[in-house]
């Protein structure tokens, strides 16, 4: 009677299991690849799938974000994530080769800027793509050339395996893909209630500049005006990448909403909350 009670429990135990992780596929769906990798952000477009934890898809946004303000071609923006994705696999590295700093390891002493300045990573790209556009026929150029030219790497061939990710995440950021990034946000928001709602309008101001328009600010978010529908992607997929350290909770636009829980971008009603023109950041409320 023992055995068959303890083998009674196991069965349980495994049916309870097994509707446990039916739940967490139906709420994961497409985000699972990554979520088994240990990564908390994916990014689909027809150009493929890249996955990349918080810290990278929010520093993979900026570099974008810095391109698109200056109106640099987009060909650069995918040389710029080809290259930072190579130097520090995007992260602010604090070191690097004898004096390289930042995400593209940018040497002080080469005349790239200060310390402070090259873990920028707005500064930082913005170097990175001041450098670029002064190269003679870069357009032309394999990815790796390119990044070459203005690296001048030991490695001159390094940065072309990073072309095909590097063209997925300039595809979603620049808003060719609706939905295209999602992120599974985990622990404690960096911020939140009205100090998180600053700090997001602060953080956007200084990645996007006079591109910019903040319609609305309030304690509990902010709205941003779309003057098209590639326009707002574009922020909407900006606000997810930075969610986690900038404490946002929701985003809507269109008919689409974000939901920091894990469920992906979902469809909602317009009368329900689509933001139409705006693209709506929600962020966490005051613990």
């Amino acid at each position: 009677m023992r055995l068959r009670s303890v083998v009674g429990v196991l069965v349980v135990l495994a049916v309870i299991a097994g509707v446990g992780a039916f739940v967490v596929l139906r709420r994961v769906g497409p985000n699972l690849p990554g979520l088994l990798l240990g990564q908390a952000c994916s990014v689909r477009a027809d150009s493929g799938a890249v996955s990349l934890d918080t810290g990278q898809m929010a520093n993979a946004a900026t570099i974008a974000a810095v391109g698109l303000r200056r109106g640099v071609p987009e060909r650069a923006i995918v040389v710029a994530l080809a290259t930072a994705l190579q130097e520090s696999e995007l992260r602010n590295l604090t070191h690097g080769d004898r004096d390289s700093l930042g995400l593209f390891q940018q040497r002080p002493s080469q005349g790239w800027g200060s310390a402070e300045q090259v873990r920028d990573p707005r500064y930082a790209a913005g170097k990175f793509y001041t450098a670029l556009l002064k190269v003679k026929g870069w357009k032309d150029m394999r990815v790796t050339e390119a990044a070459q030219r203005v690296q001048r790497s030991a490695y001159p061939e390094a940065y072309q395996k990073w072309a095909d990710e590097a063209q997925v995440l300039t595809d979603a950021l620049a808003g060719h893909a609706a939905g295209a990034v999602t992120c599974l946000l985990s622990g404690q928001p960096g911020s939140r209630g009205p100090v998180a709602a600053e700090r997001l309008s602060a953080a956007m101001r200084k990645d996007w500049g006079d591109k910019l328009t903040i319609a609305g600010t309030a304690s509990t978010g902010v709205e941003l005006a779309a003057p098209s529908d590639r326009a707002g992607w574009q922020l909407a997929h900006w606000l997810v990448a930075h969610a986690n350290e900038r404490g946002v909770r929701v985003v809507r636009f269109g008919t689409r909403e974000w939901r920091s829980d894990g469920r992906g971008w979902q469809r909602v009603d317009a009368a329900g909350g689509g933001a139409g023109e705006r693209v709506v950041a929600e962020v966490f409320a005051p613990a």
